[in-house]
């Protein structure tokens, strides 16, 4: 999907977890390591995935797939695999030496679809969050207000 291709990616509220917000679409759709792919199934919205091109000095580029979104009526069909199959050609196009995922370990779902998609569980990597609300602030010093 491209920035011309705005209104299909708001009309698209099946496959997203949230409302699209043309402001941040638009954002994401005009930075060009940012990559949006729908999938159709006789001409109905079947899926999306995300995926955002990493580049660091000492390890080159990998894609980072984001978020991938399939229709509850088309799950289990091979919907979602097709799309890693998808982003991960995408990957390969843009140079990228690889592609990985971040989901919950009780996301079966998920779990099933990238790893019928060939992806292997690292069984070394651990999350942290930060939440970066001022308001709640979870790291450094608190400073006082003058």
């Amino acid at each position: 999907m491209t920035v011309a291709d705005i209104e299909s990616v708001e009309a698209a509220r099946d496959v997203f977890d949230y409302e699209v917000r043309t402001e941040w679409a638009q954002r994401f759709l005009e930075d060009p390591n940012h990559h949006l792919c729908f999938a159709y199934k006789d001409e109905e919205l079947a899926g999306m995935i995300t995926g955002v091109e990493i580049t660091h000095p000492d390890k080159g580029t990998e894609m980072f797939l984001y978020e991938l979104g399939v229709a509850a009526r088309f799950r289990s069909s091979g919907i979602g695999k097709a799309l890693v199959a998808a982003l991960a050609d995408v990957a390969l196009e843009r140079g990228c030496y690889g592609m990985w995922v971040l989901t919950d370990a009780n996301n079966e779902a998920a779990l099933r679809t990238y790893q019928a998609g060939g992806a292997t569980d690292s069984e070394e990597s651990v999350m942290l969050t930060w939440l970066l609300d001022p308001t709640h602030r979870t790291f450094g010093p608190e400073r006082e207000s003058t």
